[in-house]
């Protein structure tokens, strides 16, 4: 199987690709690499804009893969037409070329960030989306722009992803576990903003896995699927990290609660990608913390621009290379 992968070399990709190389697929990957280039060496690359890439650039893929786009609320906030084109107009197009071009199936990187306010219940798939802002807006246009391709020839599948945190050696510091351990070693402090928001946790490498089944799926299977390893309070995150942190790393973080006002607070329901895809999850907050702790001399200057999404796309504005965003912000 041939398998393109938009934004591939991105957090998820750079954990993803070497693992469906290691199946026997030949993976390519379409990125301009803003971030640079952590894949494998000899993955081939096509460095080129998604909103530029062509039917003969999709033919002969069995599978295209979008993990392109913008990656959060702060990048969306930051440059909002940017955002609808990355995450609405970039997968809808790849989609539509990928099916014009033979693809027989398209995998989305979607976001339980639809949900918006979930207040005391689990959401499937079938819970009303009801987000005011851009970032979750642009992601349900783009599921609507693949799944409405969908036939007998075309499976699309969308997996609304819960916040990805964890080691990749593409890694990223503003992702909620990242950042909380980032700022508890460093600064001995990890602040909470609000406690009581929920917030459902995808460790990356349980990304990785579910990307891979929903490859490996039977070809008829097309549809919305949450993805997480749980669900949490960010008060309890806290206390998971700084468990964690004084565990793996030896230091004892203290805590500064907050309690600012956020409307994003939602947990999901799973169970149609376990039933469906066999999506298993297998780690938790507390592997992911563990993670971080036997990587953290891999990533250990917090400094790094490169760690940042938005730090890394205002100097490429400032340049005036930002342009129309597509895989070169993604996630």
């Amino acid at each position: 199987m041939r398998i393109l992968i938009a934004g591939g070399a991105g957090y998820i990709g750079s954990v993803l690709v070497p693992k469906l190389q290691a199946r026997g697929y030949q993976v390519d990957v379409l990125d301009l690499l803003w971030f640079g280039n952590n894949l494998p060496k000899g993955t081939h690359v096509l460095q080129k804009d998604v909103m530029s890439a062509t039917q003969d650039d999709m033919k002969g893929y069995d599978c295209v893969i979008f993990l392109a786009g913008l990656s959060n609320d702060p990048m969306a906030n930051y440059s909002t037409a940017n955002n609808f084109i990355g995450n609405a107009a970039a997968p809808a197009y790849l989609a539509y070329t990928a099916k014009q071009a033979g693809v027989r199936r398209f995998i989305y990187g979607g976001s339980c960030s639809v949900y918006g306010y979930a207040v005391d219940e689990f959401y499937d798939e079938q819970a009303p989306t009801i987000c005011h802002y851009p970032y979750g807006i642009s992601k349900l246009l783009g599921e609507h722009g693949c799944l409405s391709l969908q036939d007998e020839s075309f499976s699309a599948i969308v997996l609304r992803q819960g916040t990805v945190c964890g080691y990749s050696p593409r890694m990223r510091l503003d992702l909620v576990i990242n950042t909380m351990f980032s700022h508890a070693v460093q600064n001995g402090t990890i602040t909470v903003t609000n406690p009581s928001i929920w917030r459902p946790v995808l460790a990356v490498q349980d990304a990785a896995s579910a990307y891979i089944r929903a490859v490996e799926a039977n070809e008829e299977i097309s549809g919305i699927f949450n993805i997480a390893s749980g669900n949490y309070t960010l008060g309890e995150l806290a206390d998971l990290v700084r468990d964690g942190v004084r565990e793996f790393h030896g230091t004892e973080p203290r805590l500064e609660i907050r309690n600012v006002q956020d409307l994003r607070n939602y947990k999901v329901n799973c169970r149609r990608a376990n039933e469906v895809l066999g999506f298993h999850p297998r780690s938790d907050a507390k592997a992911i913390v563990g993670e971080l702790a036997a990587n953290l001399d891999r990533f250990r200057n917090f400094e790094n621009d490169a760690y940042y999404n938005i730090k890394v796309f205002t100097k490429l504005e400032a340049s005036g290379t930002a342009g129309l965003i597509d895989s070169r912000t993604r996630s």
